[in-house]
């Protein structure tokens, strides 16, 4: 009796990367690489919890270490720099970069600018990408709301934290340089700092309305929705830099993690001089 290949068997053996006689092997595309930066804000708007002045990267010799940054990272070979702005603010930052690299335009003080544009230019990329998601927001009017009314002691409790972080991140800011700042902001010390503030408040309410889970599942949400448009950009083949708040790449280098499509590039060695 003559061998009889099915259809089923067939995709099976295409599935197991298993050559069909008739048909040439064509190699896989290597999965993607993702580098994560985690940054503080350059151009600091105010609007975290944890508020502190940021150290002037305008400075001749930040200048001088963000360029060697720019040219360190440019060595990753970035097919894409995907960078913390609205999607709805692509044109702006398509023009703005074109100024930058055609017309030797000025760069702003923001990350974006500093560190993606330099990138960008030096790996010769026509621009970069915007992958934040603000229109969904972090649930906090309605925690600390709850906490005010209901839970007096766990709300001083809060205070003194934010006091803390804030007060020891006005004495990194003023005191360590730029180079230290960055690499603090991506230990996994700090990642799991960041990740803390959300799940300690989880449990508020627990039980009845969920305050507490609800605030910290926006936030994820916010990331999760964020990381959907890096795994967009990380097709395979394809060797993304993502610069972002290091509040919102402490999430998404766990998703990274668990993601077995794409691989990781730790970004540590990238930082020193």
């Amino acid at each position: 009796m003559g061998f009889r290949v099915s259809w089923f068997s067939l995709v099976l053996l295409c599935a197991a990367g298993i050559p069909v006689q008739g048909r040439a092997a064509e190699p896989a595309p290597e999965p993607a690489k993702v580098m994560m930066l985690g940054v503080f804000h350059f151009a600091n708007p105010g609007r975290d919890v944890v508020k502190a002045d940021v150290i002037d990267v305008m400075t001749a010799a930040n200048q001088a270490y963000l360029a060697g940054l720019a040219s360190r990272l440019a060595a990753f070979r970035p097919t894409d720099v995907l960078v913390e702005c609205e999607r709805s603010a692509q044109a702006r930052q398509d023009a703005a970069y074109v100024a930058y690299r055609d017309d030797g335009a000025t760069l702003g003080i923001n990350e974006i600018q500093q560190i993606g544009y330099r990138v960008a230019k030096l790996a010769g990329l026509d621009g970069v990408t915007c992958f934040d998601e603000d229109e969904v927001h972090w649930k906090g009017e309605a925690l600390f709301a709850y906490i005010a009314e209901r839970e007096p002691d766990r709300k001083a409790a809060m205070d003194a934290v934010f006091a803390a972080l804030s007060a020891r991140e006005a004495r990194e800011q003023a005191t360590l340089p730029l180079p230290e700042l960055l690499r603090l902001a991506n230990t996994p010390e700090r990642d799991r700092e960041n990740k803390d503030l959300y799940i300690a408040t989880n449990a508020v309410d627990a039980g009845g309305g969920f305050v507490g889970a609800d605030a910290s599942a926006s936030w994820w949400h916010r990331n999760f929705r964020m990381y959907a448009n890096v795994q967009n950009a990380a097709a395979p083949g394809r060797r993304v830099l993502v610069i972002g708040g290091a509040g919102h790449t402490a999430i998404l280098k766990d998703l990274l993690a668990i993601d077995r499509q794409r691989q990781a590039e730790p970004v540590a060695p990238y930082l020193t001089p």
